[in-house]
């Protein structure tokens, strides 16, 4: 491998070798530049701080291939940690150890270089000040898990430290030894012949577009298995339950996409499904419309609590556009 340094804009050039051959990228670039720590690199690549032929990459694990040039564009020094700001959270549970939230859409989880401020970590600092754990890192403190900006739904957030641990050995087993129940409720474009099924299909970065993510073989991905039950007919159109047995980067998204149900609103995944919006009702076609976002919501989260070993479980209600959207589909069929 070779390194060259770009001091102006704080760059550095790191080109992979015929020995880096499917090694991990955080691997190699912490091989390559020994003077960061890769947690570190690791930390830079999740911020979108890593650049391959101009594509940001965001996973760590993302196997190398010789001859690959990757950019670590290094921040200038800021403040240590996100800034408090005041932005109402909608809390549905709190004592000393956690608190439960019901993100809305929109809401960017934790600080990245594309979202400085504004976050939920911001709002996190702000209501919790010196109590939130700090084991997530500077611009994670309380993240234990996440869901994606337009996702909205439930989001448990750890206090303490001793939560912090407690529920991150939860979501790495993901309910499968543990106490622990993820659903979401999906409305997607077509109906499931059957009433259920078991999505088992490895996830990794697309091939060509490296800020998607696909299915991919086993030795390129990560084990991603979704457990869908349909729940309403719409005849264009239909609202399925979803239970993850795994938590990858848009697991739901991309599995729907790869049995031939993606989700609604999905500008990513579902692009190709644009000519059925013709085929709604105009009031359905106007609550598609007026979306701006994938049809997805974290219905459900239960597990035991970390430090009581009380069982917890949360249901939210779909937030307003998604009901509108889910009245508009049952008028019209």
């Amino acid at each position: 491998m070779t390194v060259a340094a770009s001091p102006p804009d704080r760059t550095l050039s790191v080109e992979a070798g015929p020995a880096d051959a499917g090694r991990r990228l955080d691997v190699v670039l912490a091989q390559a530049v020994p003077e960061l720590s890769r947690t570190r690199l690791k930390a830079l690549i999740q911020d979108g701080c890593v650049k391959e032929e101009g594509l940001t990459i965001t996973d760590p694990s993302q196997r190398v291939k010789p001859g690959q040039v990757f950019a670590i564009i290094l921040p200038q020094p800021r403040a240590h940690y996100p800034e408090a700001q005041a932005i109402a959270l909608t809390i549905l549970y709190e004592d000393d150890d956690l608190l439960v939230i019901d993100k809305p859409a929109g809401l960017v989880v934790h600080p990245a270089s594309a979202h400085e401020s504004g976050t939920l970590v911001n709002a996190l600092i702000a209501h919790c000040g010196d109590s939130l754990s700090g084991v997530g890192g500077v611009k994670k403190p309380g993240i234990v898990h996440r869901i994606d900006k337009d996702t909205s739904g439930l989001l448990v957030v750890a206090k303490t430290d001793a939560a912090h641990h407690g529920l991150s050995r939860l979501f790495a087993d993901h309910g499968r030894t543990l106490s622990l129940t993820r659903e979401y409720l999906a409305f997607v474009w077509g109906v499931p012949e059957r009433a259920h099924g078991t999505i088992d299909a490895p996830l990794g970065r697309h091939a060509t577009q490296r800020e998607k993510m696909a299915v991919v073989s086993q030795a390129r991905g990560r084990e991603a298995i979704t457990h869908w039950e349909k729940i309403e007919d719409y005849g264009v159109a239909s609202l399925l339950r979803c239970q993850l047995e795994t938590g990858r980067t848009h697991q739901i998204r991309v599995h729907m996409a790869h049995i031939g149900h993606p989700l609604i609103g999905d500008k990513t995944y579902g692009a190709g499904f644009k000519t059925k919006v013709a085929k709604l009702s105009p009031r359905a076609r106007e609550a598609v419309e007026h979306l701006g976002r994938q049809a997805l919501h974290a219905a459900t989260l239960g597990f035991e609590h970390p430090i009581s070993g009380e069982e917890m479980l949360f249901e939210s209600d779909l937030p307003e556009d998604l009901e509108a959207l889910r009245q508009a589909l049952s008028d019209a069929h």
